[in-house]
């Protein structure tokens, strides 16, 4: 079995600090992606960071305390993959994959667009150029994993209160299309569905209301597949016990041998 794990840290320090890694050792995954790890690579350079058995590698943003993505594996990667080539991508430290022979795998931090228009705009056109490249991806016939927060809630089922949502970034009509075409058009997978297709299952809160101990919540973190693993998915699980972050982690597992 391939376990890859995928976790919003809302600052990697921060996650770190409530036992973020003590949980990571004890999960023993293949790979672990992480996202918004608001640090530079300077400040990441501990053994805390860095775990015994794991290759890491970050890419971090070029403003500092904000984004910045990161993959630990067990597997030394054949190569690794930095940036999109745009520059919200390179700039802003929103993606790293890795070549792991049978399979590439991801960290992708989508942008979003909660601060206002202007980010907003920024993210449909991270959702442009990210379209185009994931064409080519399918084109190209390799499968990949792409683990991340993508700050999209995709269906009704995905957020609590979708009802009241649907003018909010995240859950706008026009990023739910975007997910369409993923999902429908381009042949991805949205590999947690394949084996949960339960509601109430969200991977982010909101600090505000007791959103977290109500269960209001939104599922924007994703392991979004190649059409070709989607037989291999066979476990999804959400770990809410502890909390490293606003976001809960996400566990899949995958019915390959690298």
């Amino acid at each position: 079995m391939l376990k890859i794990i995928t976790a919003n840290l809302n600052g990697i320090r921060s996650a770190a600090r409530k036992g973020f890694f003590d949980w990571l050792h004890a999960q023993q995954a293949d790979v672990i992606c992480v996202q918004e790890l608001k640090a530079q690579e300077a400040q990441l350079q501990e053994s805390l960071f860095k775990p015994e058995g794991y290759f890491v590698h970050f890419h971090c943003a070029e403003k500092k305390g904000y984004s910045g993505v990161g993959i630990y594996t067990k597997h030394e990667p054949k190569q690794v993959l930095t940036g999109l080539g745009w520059h919200t991508a390179d700039q802003e430290g929103r993606y790293v994959a890795i070549d792991l022979g049978k399979l590439w795998v991801a960290s992708l931090y989508l942008p979003s667009g909660t601060s206002g228009e202007i980010r907003q705009n920024v993210k449909y056109e991270f959702l442009d150029s990210y379209g185009d490249h994931l064409q080519t991806v399918i084109q190209g016939g390799k499968d990949y994993i792409i683990c991340g927060d993508w700050n999209i809630a995709h269906k009704p089922i995905d957020l609590k209160n979708w009802r009241t949502n649907q003018k909010t970034s995240g859950f706008l009509p026009e990023e739910r299309a975007w997910m369409d075409k993923l999902l429908d058009e381009w042949g991805f997978v949205d590999a947690f569905r394949v084996v949960n297709p339960d509601p109430d299952q969200y991977t982010w809160w909101s600090h505000r209301g007791r959103a977290w101990e109500k269960n209001v919540g939104w599922r924007i973190d994703y392991q979004i597949i190649t059409p070709k693993l989607k037989p291999t998915v066979k476990s999804a699980f959400i770990y809410k016990d502890q909390r490293f972050s606003d976001h809960a982690p996400l566990t899949l597992e995958y019915d390959i041998i690298l």
